[in-house]
């Protein structure tokens, strides 16, 4: 994405949670809903959280550092409207709840790709150095793959990583994100790299540190990929700990935005399900979240182009 860099940001609303919204919001720890009017219930739920994005945008956030992350499986008709409106659009093509990379849509999964065409490509990649060695070299060859073929037709491939620890690193620390995970996602980066998996950009857990940061975007620059950029993840975490992530990352050159999805919408979600919510009510809450995070990363980051519409702060 030529337009993508420091000044100019990426604000990614990100709601492709599949099997985990299932479990986590409707109940359903199967990963898939019983009938036709479950799988209903979860496209509207999307279609929910797309209104508070709307909500967002006329209470002020820039409609060009706007995008949205979202699924075919329950999220189509929110794709077609992103697009629609002039959005960003990023969609995955993994499927969901694996432990191990897996395509979605299998040989076919091309065509999904083309039936939307997305700004963005995702896939989710679990890693860590420590993992099976066979499985990893596995996982990263069929990344290759969707790598290259994506490259191939022009796409934009954003790689999520997750690097959770093994028992044996998170006994060995009192804190593994600050003290043990960052050496790990800078190792998982260039073992990937070396497998031929060629990220445009990276979507990474928070990091806590200035340093940490700045050794991630060399690790992912690494190489002469000097055009190779990175976002934050929420992680579904606690407000300020998702705000110091931002605080953290944004001063960061090679850091240019996030993609941020729980945090947002989970708990207003939730309540509409389970308690009932007024929809506008619902709407507002995640707008006003989004919002949230968005200035947060905006303060830290102030030479940003377009941040906001006019009025919008």
């Amino acid at each position: 994405m030529a337009d993508l860099d420091e000044q100019h940001p990426l604000f990614l609303l990100a709601m492709d949670q599949r099997s985990s919204l299932l479990e986590h919001t409707y109940g359903d720890d199967s990963g898939e809903p019983t009938d036709e009017a479950d799988a209903q219930r979860v496209r509207a739920g999307k279609q929910l959280v797309y209104r508070g994005v709307l909500a967002a945008l006329a209470a002020g956030a820039s409609r060009a550092r706007t995008g949205v992350l979202v699924d075919e499986r329950y999220g189509a008709e929110v794709a077609r409207l992103v697009t629609e409106a002039g959005l960003r659009l990023a969609m995955p093509i993994e499927r969901s709840g694996e432990e191990w990379f897996q395509l979605e849509y299998g040989d076919d999964w091309v065509a999904h790709v083309d039936a939307f065409d997305p700004d963005l490509v995702k896939v989710l990649v679990r890693d860590n150095p420590a993992f099976d060695a066979e499985e990893r070299r596995g996982q990263a060859e069929r990344l290759a793959e969707v790598s290259r073929t994506l490259h191939d037709a022009g796409r934009t491939f954003l790689v999520e990583l997750l690097v959770p620890g093994t028992d044996e690193q998170q006994a060995a620390t009192d804190d593994y994100d600050r003290d043990v995970r960052p050496g790990l996602v800078v190792a998982s980066i260039g073992y990937l790299q070396e497998h031929g998996v060629e990220a445009d950009v990276w979507k990474l857990e928070g990091l806590d540190r200035t340093e940490d940061a700045e050794r991630v975007v060399a690790a992912a620059r690494a190489g002469g990929r000097d055009r190779v950029q990175c976002i934050v993840l929420g992680r579904d975490a606690p407000e300020e700990q998702v705000d110091h992530w931002l605080r953290t990352a944004a001063p960061v050159d090679g850091f240019v935005g996030f993609a941020i999805g729980r945090s947002n919408w989970e708990e207003a979600l939730d309540e509409v399900v389970q308690q009932g919510l007024d929809h506008e009510a619902a709407e507002r809450q995640i707008a006003a979240n989004y919002r949230h995070f968005v200035d947060t990363w905006l303060e830290a980051r102030p030479d940003v182009v377009d941040g906001l519409d006019a009025g919008g702060r």
